[in-house]
């Protein structure tokens, strides 16, 4: 099981081996409620909300909840509550009189009085639970536990943003400050009675700035210019510089695409590559580059392609709804109407909810699955809602362009295209209705129905061979006929199979030859019997393809196919039979010996043997001559029934049609882009509806089972969130796009104090290694509080107010005091702040995995910066009829496509690249907000031995060598190369020494396994 089924904060519930999910196909008579009862309803779950519930938390959940159960009651679930658990039940619905609940509550009894400490329920709390046990619980049944959830909340997150006045110094603390940041920062410093550290000193500063802000390091000649600068304002300018970096981008990329849990494969035990996952990844790179404001960076990854249908761009964001892992065998192998289908559909709805609420409000909404929120204010319902706003998404490849002119033109001739098909189809229809019209009708189905029929199988199968990558990688098979023979004729047969409705012709090549020879290895007189052109062979199905040989005396004949046939994301070569024919038409090659290159043995069905056997699979008996009197038949009722004028204008329809094909084959290939699509009934995702443009209903669910659906839920938001606009009400006949745009509006609403807190909070950890808030991802009761909240509110409102520059954030924090503080230890203030997380000093930051892979490329002089594009695979894929393998250490790192940054390679979900594993890179499988630091002798080792820095530590020896002749002129240059300063006199002997004993290869090696190349200061 995948990691990230493994949530904290709520337990998934089984029943044997069967999720349970949400009951996607409850039979109509029990979801239709009639407006009276939703109406009853409505008002119930109001009364039960704002009035009931807060009674119950705050009176009776501390000695009847989940932890105490006094007297073995329990207050916090519809179960509990409405149990015979005493002699009388707790509630009994219509009758307060008999509930042990108002007995109690207005008993003067010492003994029996609730609650037996604290203040009373007041007369009118009592009455409010009097007249809801008589008249309202019947109309609603919520989730199984509310003991902690009420509309309000008092916790700091849910609190509105206000205006933060800066923080009064002294003037002399007031030299100190260079931006409003440092203020803050210093008057939370002097309360706790610590002093800011100096500022660090250029070279430390430089290269802060490029980790911190492109992830790559500064040249030797970059560093010494800083230094030398006499410009005042040197270090601004650096900032601006770097900012302006196409490098920019890819570097903070790589925070983002941790969050939203990118990656190029789906996950699950198949884990199949997603080609086309890459365009998300370049609109994160460009989005960041070009400095969108944030608000809109957000909507257009929820909705991008309803809010701006014309700009590719958009589009592509919308790739942020199918980041996560998507469970193929569910989806693709399971029909939605099975149980573990719907189990598969809630799991992607559920990754789509998490990942959007958890990315950009840092909470953790998928706690209340199963139940309300134990620790925050998020009701079950609040998800479900939720989870409506995409319940008409899956996800697939989308076709697009990213011309927007191509875009029209192509939109334009498919328009022209359904209005041709339309007219058609009227016109048939209009004849169907004719009295010979069924009859017609009847014909063309059963012409259609005899094309489509099936050979007769047998269970041998045929040969099959090993899967490709692609369709240029040769096969062969070959046979043994004992001994010299003369050879008329070869037959080949094709295979039929109905495994997921392969079909005939299966695996039959597109493009080979035949072979004869008396060498076995084919390496001297050979003789071609036959070879196809260029053009691809028409698929035989399962008709003998017979090709004459003048006669030829051989022992061997092979069949290599020299392009593959196409089969899902592989290609392969298959035959059913292969039959070597003599003068009297027998078969020579029957039983015979056959070797081949590589093949699938999966016995009975697929082996080598088979293809001598003597059983393929054959046309049924005159299937030819039903087909023809089929089409016969069809064509005399046709021409009986359909006039001249009708025929003329179904030929102009056809001309039309075939104009049209050409036009649009004429236009660029559309790119393709793995994303959130709307997906159409007929198997097509075309962007207009779930199962015509009907989204899926969702309802809220007892415990999470999914054959217990509690009652239909609309889309909405949480409600607890201080918004004027809680819940997004949408109009009666609303579409799917319309829920996203309501959804990515009210997340990006001023008001939201969420939003605008959690996107401060990430920028701010991967300047300073902590966050003001330290857990990212959760800013509810579970998470930690923040170090410096006003701090926080102001950075928020500042950038909620100003633009909403992530670039202007960035330079706000990089040119305040606080961020050029040194790294520097001091006693004191570790005693009294040992975590600093006041901020007296600089944190000392290791380089993430892929920085320091970005860094050894870099000083090697390999690294290739062209950006953009298809992810380049530092693997090789090791396919089986089941799922990939991927194989990291077959790969030879001198092949340049491998020299690209790594925010460009191919990320794997099931096996994550070891060398960058043992630098704790990000599981692509769960949100990653902050990566866990380790330090372990693995690491050493990695950096030491792995292929990787072999490879590049003998390139950085070969330009080092390059660079200068003599060896001490060589330590030097690989030093600074690597460090960016002159090595000391002890670093330059110790270095001279080893590079004597070892080499100058060896000598980068231990370079690249110093501290000070791994971390940033």
């Amino acid at each position: 099981m995948q990691r990230h089924l493994i949530w904290t904060g709520f337990l998934w519930i089984t029943l044997g081996s069967t999720w349970q999910v949400m009951l996607m196909g409850w039979a109509d008579e029990d979801v239709a409620l009639d407006k009276s009862r939703t109406a009853n309803a409505s008002k119930a779950q109001h009364i039960f909300s704002e009035s009931i519930q807060p009674i119950l938390a705050r009176s009776c959940i501390k000695c009847h909840g989940p932890e105490t159960q006094k007297a073995q009651l329990r207050f916090d679930s519809w179960d509990a509550l409405l149990a015979s658990q005493k002699p009388k039940s707790i509630i009994t619905p219509g009758q307060s009189s008999q509930s042990l609940l108002i007995q109690r509550v207005t008993s003067n009894d010492p003994t029996e009085q609730m609650p037996p400490t604290g203040p009373r329920l007041s007369p009118q709390e009592i009455a409010l639970l009097k007249r809801w046990i008589d008249h309202d619980i019947n109309d609603v049944r919520l989730d199984s536990s509310f003991s902690s959830v009420s509309t309000t909340d008092k916790h700091w997150a849910w609190q509105p943003m206000q205006p933060v006045p800066l923080p009064s110094l002294s003037p002399t603390d007031q030299l100190w400050v260079r931006n409003p940041i440092d203020q803050f920062i210093l008057h939370q410093l002097r309360k706790q009675g610590l002093t800011p550290s100096p500022e660090a000193d250029r070279r430390t500063l430089l290269l802060r700035l490029y980790f911190d802000l492109i992830g790559l390091p500064p040249s030797p000649e970059a560093v010494a210019r800083f230094i030398a600068d006499p410009d005042p304002l040197a270090y601004e300018k650096e900032v601006d510089r770097l900012l302006a970096s196409v490098h920019y981008g890819e570097k903070w990329a790589r925070h983002w695409l941790d969050v939203v849990h990118y990656a190029d494969t789906h996950g699950y035990d198949k884990d199949k590559p997603r080609p086309h996952a890459w365009p998300y990844r370049d609109y994160v790179i460009r989005a960041l580059n070009e400095d969108k404001p944030y608000a809109r960076f957000v909507q257009e990854q929820i909705a991008g392609d309803a809010l701006w249908p014309n700009d590719p761009r958009a589009l592509e964001a919308t790739g942020f709804l199918s980041a996560g892992p998507w469970d193929f065998i569910g989806h693709v192998e399971l029909p939605e109407s099975k149980i573990d289908g719907m189990v598969a559909r809630h799991l992607d709805r559920d990754d789509m909810v998490s990942n959007t609420i958890g990315t950009f409000m840092s909470l953790t909404i998928h706690c209340a699955q199963c139940h309300n929120h134990k620790f925050d204010p998020i009701t079950q319902e609040d998800y479900y809602r939720l989870q409506a706003v995409f319940a008409a998404l899956d996800r697939a490849d989308f076709a697009y362009d990213e011309d927007p002119h191509v875009a029209a033109q192509r939109a334009e001739l498919q328009k022209q295209s359904r209005h041709l098909a339309l007219q058609r189809d009227h016109m048939l229809q209009a004849i169907y209705q004719r009295p010979e019209g069924q009859k017609l009708l009847a014909l063309d189905k059963k012409r259609t129905q005899v094309e489509k029929q099936p050979a007769t199988l047998p269970i041998q199968h045929g040969y099959h061979s090993a899967l490709a990558s692609d369709d240029q990688q040769v096969k062969w098979v070959q046979v043994d006929l004992g001994q010299p023979q003369v050879i008329h004729e070869v037959v080949l047969r094709g295979c039929f199979d109905d495994f997921n409705q392969i079909g005939l012709g299966f695996g039959f090549p597109k493009r080979f030859k035949i072979e004869a020879s008396m060498d076995q290895a084919f390496q001297s007189n050979v003789t071609t019997i036959f070879e196809t052109s260029n053009e691809p062979v028409p698929n035989p199905g399962t008709q003998p393809k017979r090709y004459a040989a003048s006669p030829i005396t051989a022992r061997y004949v092979r069949i290599t196919a020299l392009q593959l046939a196409h089969r899902h994301d592989a290609y392969i070569f298959a035959l059913a039979e292969l039959e070597v024919l003599d003068e009297k038409q027998n078969n020579l090659a029957r039983n015979a010996q056959v070797t081949s290159l590589d093949s699938i043995e999966a016995q009975p069905r697929w082996s080598k043997v088979n293809l001598t056997d003597g059983l393929y699979p054959t046309p049924l008996p005159s299937l030819q001559d039903q087909q023809q009197l089929a089409e016969k038949a069809y064509q005399e009722c046709w021409q009986r029934m359909v006039s001249k004028k009708e025929i003329d204008e179904f030929a102009r329809i056809k001309s039309a049609e075939e104009l049209i094909k050409q036009k649009l084959k004429a236009l660029p290939n559309p790119k393709q882009v793995y994303r959130g699509c709307v997906y159409h009934g007929n198997g097509h995702f075309r962007g207009t509806g779930y199962l015509d443009g009907q989204p899926r209903p969702i309802f809220i669910l007892n415990r999470g089972d999914v054959q217990k659906p509690i009652r239909p839920v609309e889309p909405g938001a949480i409600a607890s969130i201080p918004i004027s606009n809680k819940r997004f009400a949408l109009p009666a006949h609303h579409t799917e796009a319309d829920r996203r745009m309501a959804l990515a509006a009210w997340i990006t609403d001023p008001e939201n104090p969420l939003t605008w807190r959690s996107i401060v909070n990430r920028i701010w950890l991967h300047h300073f290694g902590r966050g003001i808030v330290d857990t990212p991802n959760d800013f509810g009761r579970m998470g930690q509080s923040p170090t410096h909240p006003e701090l926080l509110d102001w950075l928020a409102l500042h950038f909620r107010d100003h633009g909403q520059s992530i670039k202007q954030l960035h330079r706000l924090i990089v040119t305040s005091a606080t961020y050029r503080q040194a790294s520097l230890y001091e006693g004191v203030a570790m005693s009294k702040d040992a975590t600093n997380q006041y901020y007296w000093r600089m944190n000392r930051k290791r380089l993430e995995a892929e920085f320091i892979r970005d860094r050894i490329l870099a000083v090697s002089g390999k690294l290739d910066l062209t950006p953009f594009g298809p992810a380049f695979r530092d693997f090789v894929v090791d396919k089986s009829e089941h799922s990939p393998h991927y194989e990291y250490d077959q790969v030879d790192y001198r092949q340049p496509h491998l020299h690209r940054r790594t925010i460009y390679r191919f990320t794997v979900r099931s096996h994550l690249h070891p060398w960058l594993t043992t630098f704790d890179c990000a599981d692509p499988s769960i949100s990653i907000d902050k990566r866990t630091i380790s330090t372990t002798p693995l690491q050493a080792l990695a950096l030491l031995n792995n292929q990787l820095t072999l490879q590049m530590s003998k390139d950085m020896a070969q330009r080092v060598t390059q660079m200068a002749s003599t060896p001490d002129e060589q330590v030097r240059q690989a030093f600074i190369l690597a460090m960016c300063r002159e090595p000391s006199i002890e670093e330059h002997r110790s270095l001279l020494e080893h590079r004597q004993r070892h080499g100058v290869a060896s000598m980068c090696r231990v370079l690249f396994n110093l501290n000070e190349f791994v971390y940033v200061d």
